[in-house]
């Protein structure tokens, strides 16, 4: 039934009736807030001239706002990460969480998380065993390595690998000495476990001859190679082929630790974007261990994935260190379930972070100009824009996107605005105007962004 400007809105029990919540009565207090927001924003509208919205828009509105309470609605509201809608046109940002986890990964550790579960108990003997080896049995399928590790994190990753080296030395390239993040830097990391930092080369040009320089006198026992996964080198640079830089260390009795910072397990030029090395092409080139994230372009849960040889993945497990940054069985079973659907080839559609760098332009535009109709305001608009892959992976590459743009007023209060909201809207102001870019955004969210729209711009 539509509501016509000039005609009461109506009533918070009739738009109850009418969404007919799944809620099984709990909490009542906080849907009737929402339906009462949801009415007195109508009636402020309607007050100020403009068309009405006809009950089932009303209930799209209501219902958009209900899904985040939902997670809340047995305990207390202030418990948990507040949720927000990444509108910013960077997919992993890393104030944000990074990647949001596939549906499959938040099932499975859910179900971790809700009984016991066999982590490290051999079912045919009933004696203690491997620490859930399904996830490394997962890993070992797709990079070819002969066994694997799981750490908290790729830099927790990187620590325990180089402490392979001893109180030996580490060779690195001066131009992949960089900061991951948060102030921490890979010489620190290699100090920090006891080895010793040997740099080589210089920061725009390194040869395989710098390399062998170290090697052929015995000096370093470990090469590290860095992918400067979070910056870019152009102009007059040179950097060694891999397989190269391996060869010259095991000629001379060294291993080849390659961190790869994000980890790519699908090819990113299928999607327009330049090549980011994959863990199972670094072992083809010769690399004896690899490190990669498994919340970046793996796209699950926080972790560290070392895969490689054998003999030094169970050296590594023996290392207390290795102990000391073991995620637990929550996240073991996330990230199982996430390198499950690279396995059954359901990565692009099941995997957020795929699907999101996935996204036709064509489609962020359709969905902008959707979300602008139901504004019917002559301050927002549908734009093109440009994305990011962003938390350290692919830098300087981007992608064509769309945006829903808010004009007219100061962007700084209309950004505020949208971050008070629940769940809090995060955009970025370009030509001084508040770009909300839909790359990042689900599909199923874009009726919530309409709704922190409208609060925010009255």
């Amino acid at each position: 039934m539509p509501i016509m400007a000039g005609i009461r809105p109506p009533s918070v029990d009739a738009l109850l009736r009418a969404a007919g919540d799944d809620l099984d009565g709990r909490d009542r207090a906080a849907l009737t807030g929402v339906a009462r927001d949801v009415v007195a924003e109508e009636r402020a509208a309607l007050q100020a001239g403009r068309p009405g919205r006809d009950m089932d828009a009303l209930v799209d509105a209501y219902l958009a706002r209900t899904r985040w309470l939902q997670d809340s609605m047995a305990g207390p509201r202030d418990v948990g990460l507040p949720p927000a809608v990444n509108a910013t046109g960077v997919i992993l940002h890393t104030n944000l969480g990074r990647a949001p986890w596939p549906w499959a990964a938040i099932q499975a550790a859910g179900n971790a998380a809700a009984v016991p579960a066999m982590l490290e108990l051999d079912p045919e003997t009933g004696r203690r065993g491997k620490r859930f080896a399904a996830v490394e049995d997962d890993v070992i399928a797709l990079t070819g390595a002969e066994a694997a590790l799981i750490a908290n994190n790729n830099a927790a990753a990187v620590a325990i690998a180089v402490g392979l080296a001893g109180r030996g030395g580490v060779a690195v390239s001066r131009g992949e000495l960089v900061e991951i993040g948060g102030g921490v830097r890979i010489p620190e990391i290699v100090r920090r476990a006891g080895a010793r930092l040997i740099e080589v080369g210089t920061t725009n040009r390194t040869r395989v001859a710098d390399f062998e320089a170290v090697l052929n006198e015995g000096r370093a026992k470990v090469v590290l190679r860095v992918h400067p996964s979070n910056f870019e080198q152009t102009g007059f640079v040179e950097s060694p082929e891999p397989a190269a830089v391996a060869r010259a260390a095991h000629r001379n009795g060294a291993i080849v630790i390659d961190d790869l910072g994000s980890g790519a397990l699908l090819d990113t030029r299928q999607f327009g974007l330049a090549h980011e090395p994959t863990p199972a092409e670094r072992i083809d080139a010769g690399a004896d261990l690899v490190t990669f994230s498994g919340d970046k372009l793996v796209g699950g849960p926080q972790a560290g994935i070392i895969a490689g040889r054998r003999d030094l993945v169970e050296r590594l497990r023996k290392d207390p260190l290795a102990r000391a940054m073991r995620p637990d069985k929550v996240i073991l079973a996330a990230l199982e379930a996430t390198l499950r659907l690279y396995r059954t080839g359901e990565a692009v559609t099941e995997i957020p972070v795929w699907r999101q760098i996935a996204a036709t332009e064509s489609d962020l535009e359709r969905r902008a100009r959707a979300i602008v109709d139901t504004m019917s305001h002559p301050r927002v608009a549908a734009t093109r824009s440009t994305s990011t892959i962003g938390g350290g992976s692919l830098p300087g590459q981007t992608q064509p996107s769309w945006s829903v743009t808010i004009g007219g007023e100061s962007p700084q209060r209309v950004l505020a605005a949208l971050r008070a909201g629940a769940p809090a809207v995060i955009g970025r102001i370009v030509d001084d105007v508040v770009a909300l870019d839909l790359r990042a955004v689900e599909s199923d969210d874009d009726s919530i962004l309409s709704v922190a729209i409208r609060a925010a711009i009255g």
